[in-house]
């Protein structure tokens, strides 16, 4: 593993380094959870609890949405935030929707949107990072903010999914 932010071939100036730190966090995400089966990913700690699994779709869904927001500069459609609006808000209905599913499957997701995020960001000049915008009730923030949030929230939902396999270990 490699404990430097740097410049990344293929990425303009600072996406480079942004590239580094998003993918060194998916890194240590996927370290986390290699070993984990379904019963681990659908474990609930306590009621009201997200699973893992749930917890998986969410840093996927965040991702997601934020690729529409800054690649493509609009707000989710119909189709989409159907797909996604468990996992994007969690609680009860991401409960009953987000489960019953292995490894590989969160895996896949994780992957294939991760892959869309490098491969938009690789098209991108530094200065879009820069780029910016105002939300509908006038809150400024720019690009680099929103994947800046993206990778913030995959390591909040990550020490999560670390606490959630502390308690699975005590309790088997």
């Amino acid at each position: 593993m490699d404990f430097r932010i740097k410049q990344r071939d293929g990425y303009d100036g600072r996406m480079g380094e942004l590239v580094s730190m998003l993918e060194y966090s998916r890194k240590v995400l996927l370290d986390d959870i290699k070993d984990l089966g379904q019963d681990d990913l659908d474990y609930y700690a306590y009621d009201g609890a997200n699973s893992i699994g749930a917890l998986l779709m969410h840093i996927s869904a965040i991702e997601f949405v934020h690729q529409v927001i800054s690649f493509e500069e609009r707000d989710l459609n119909e189709t989409e935030y159907t797909f996604w609006e468990s996992a994007l808000f969690l609680g009860e209905k991401a409960g009953n929707e987000i489960k019953n599913q292995p490894l590989d499957y969160y895996l896949k997701v994780l992957f294939e949107t991760r892959e869309k995020t490098l491969s938009q960001l690789s098209s991108k000049k530094e200065e879009w990072l820069f780029q910016e915008n105002n939300w509908e009730n006038g809150v400024a923030h720019n690009n680099y903010w929103l994947w800046y949030h993206v990778m913030e929230d995959e390591i909040n939902h990550r020490g999560q999914i670390r606490l959630i396999k502390r308690m699975l270990l005590k309790n088997r």
